[in-house]
């Protein structure tokens, strides 16, 4: 066995690669998704493809990695070599949904791969019938962009011009394809150049069981924690509101045994596959059910293999948790996996009630392509502004506008004056929705107000993509569900609020958006909070004057 020192050193290396290859990405990315709402992902794995270290960026991301690099040792086994790179997004060979890119590089000793330098990145446009990656007329993932299946990027150390110019051909904007593309080749460029020192400094036989060390002792981390909840077999559901084709109330259903420091989180009760694209790949559910965990356990406990080795799963093929082929599934890195999460935490707040939290707000997004008057291009336009607000917990409040739950707060919304100056809009309000977010003891984290006004000279078109308005975010022990999303398209001078499943709605030179989104739910009962905190969110303009906490449930009418 290894001294602590060495394994500590190894490990806090190990986590200093993975933020490093971040901010590359984060300072070479060429679209606004990437370079400033960061959705993207870097991690480490080791030679087997074991999770050895994250960055704390996309949490769905990152848990589904290790199947990605079991799909590459599978299709290129015996013929991996220095100097390869590999690529892949296929949802049914690794990937979580089309849109995320992964970029997967080999780290070699001799002629041993010790390592695998990773960035998933989720690319502004994927080809398919629609632009902007989601399409939510889809009903097979044919109709949702390119099938990216495991292949070299990188062959013997050649770049594969062949392949890069195939794949830009196939998206609709292929300048910020490749900008982004090799952006993550860069980063994972990164990480090799400094797992290289590291193997280097240490060599292969020390940094090798230091990184079994890390894992179990993550693992050891993990079960003492759940060590101390309560034993019991317990229930929880999350429900969608609908897959855009006419499937409503889409239920997840977890029921969770706990027993000593193990989980058996069975999922096999969840709703049949849905014709629409909320459907989850194997390894996207997986990862939400490691997300799941990762929320509850000591926050302290690195996020790696091991930490997920207490929880077995079990799910039924042919369930929106495990559909078969060719189901879309882009939705599912957004819904339903957050759904996936919140049945395991709901669930489980019976076991652990100081760990859970409650809801977060949903994702809804808009995806807006026209023409710049300013520049005569072509653009796509992703909102990442307006965001959601975060379920509290028995810490404190939930964060304001964090976002939807399946990122905790690791996708950002950009600068305001720099989306006006990229693309032809103005956001006249950009603000705080007051009582949006549920009553507690703690209360639920404040969504946004957005006015947002498209300055074009030509029509455009728009699509959304995402849930919450008719499923709020809920409230736990006594606390009140969050309000739910409300989006308005103003035209014309006439109100059209939308769904959150279209297709090709008519955006008009002039047109407002108006954007009131989701607050998170509230923790325990509110006639118990604070009154210096209730005079604080008055003070801030979270809640109106004069509103005071209530025990009574928000009604569930919509």
């Amino acid at each position: 066995m290894l001294d602590r020192i060495t394994v500590s050193v190894v490990q806090h290396r190990l986590e200093a690669i993975v933020q490093e290859m971040g901010e590359a990405m984060l300072r070479t990315a060429y679209s606004q998704i990437l370079n400033s709402s960061r959705d993207f992902s870097t991690a480490v794995c080791d030679g087997a493809g074991r999770l050895a270290a994250q960055a704390e960026h996309v949490p769905i991301h990152v848990g589904a990695l290790p199947w990605a690099v079991q799909s590459i040792l599978e299709f290129f086994q015996g013929r991996i070599r220095p100097g390869d790179m590999y690529l892949l997004n296929d949802p049914y060979h690794g990937g979580n949904h089309l849109p995320d890119l992964t970029v997967l590089l080999p780290v070699f000793i001799g002629d041993r791969p010790v390592f695998w330098s990773i960035n998933r990145s989720h690319h502004s446009d994927i080809g398919g019938s629609t632009h902007g990656s989601y399409n939510p007329g889809a009903t097979e993932i044919w109709q949702e962009g390119i099938r990216i299946t495991p292949l070299k990027l990188y062959d013997g150390g050649e770049l594969r011009d062949d392949l890069m110019q195939m794949l830009a051909t196939n998206v609709r904007h292929s300048r910020d394809f490749l900008g982004d593309l090799h952006a993550q080749i860069g980063s994972a460029r990164v990480g090799e150049r400094r797992l290289l020192r590291l193997l280097h400094d240490y060599g292969v036989e020390t940094v090798t069981a230091a990184v079994g060390e890390i894992l179990d002792s993550a693992e050891r981390q993990a079960r003492a924690c759940i060590r101390t909840w309560k034993d019991g077999v317990y229930r929880g559901e999350a429900i969608l509101d609908d897959d855009g084709h006419g499937i409503t109330d889409i239920h997840i259903r977890a029921t969770v045994t706990k027993q000593d420091d193990g989980l058996i989180v069975d999922l096999t009760d969840s709703h049949p596959q849905v014709i629409g694209f909320v459907n989850s790949s194997f390894p996207n559910t997986m990862s939400a059910v490691h997300m799941a965990l990762a929320y509850l356990i000591d926050p302290r406990t690195p996020k790696n293999e091991g930490t997920f080795r207490p929880v077995t799963v079990k799910m039924k093929q042919g369930t929106v948790v495990w559909p078969f082929p060719p189901a879309p599934v882009t939705l599912s890195t957004n819904h339903c996996a957050q759904e996936i999460a919140e049945a395991v935490i709901k669930a489980l707040a019976g076991a652990c009630p100081d760990r859970a939290m409650a809801g977060w707000s949903r994702r809804f997004r808009i995806a807006i392509q026209g023409i710049n008057p300013r520049t005569k291009k072509q653009f796509i336009w992703h909102m990442f502004h307006a965001r959601g607000g975060g379920g509290a917990s028995s810490a404190g409040d939930g964060w304001p506008t964090a976002g939807e739950g399946q990122a905790a707060g690791g996708i950002k919304f950009g600068s305001v004056e720099v989306t006006e100056a990229r693309f032809p809009l103005f956001l006249k309000h950009h603000e705080f929705r007051p009582d949006s977010g549920g009553a507690g003891k703690f209360r639920g984290g404040v969504g946004s107000v957005l006015e947002m006004r498209v300055e074009i000279a030509e029509p455009a078109k728009a699509n959304t993509a995402g849930d919450g308005i008719r499923h709020a975010p809920y409230g736990l022990f006594g606390g009140q569900d969050g309000l739910p999303h409300r989006y308005r398209l103003f035209s014309n001078e006439e109100a059209r609020f939308l769904k959150t499943k279209e297709v090709g709605v008519p955006v008009l030179p002039g047109d407002v958006f108006f954007i009131e989104a989701s607050g998170g739910g509230g923790y325990g009962d509110p006639r118990k909070r604070d009154p210096r905190a209730h005079a604080a969110d008055v003070a801030n303009g979270f809640v109106m004057r004069g509103k005071r906490p209530s025990g009574t449930r928000r009604s569930k009418k919509k």
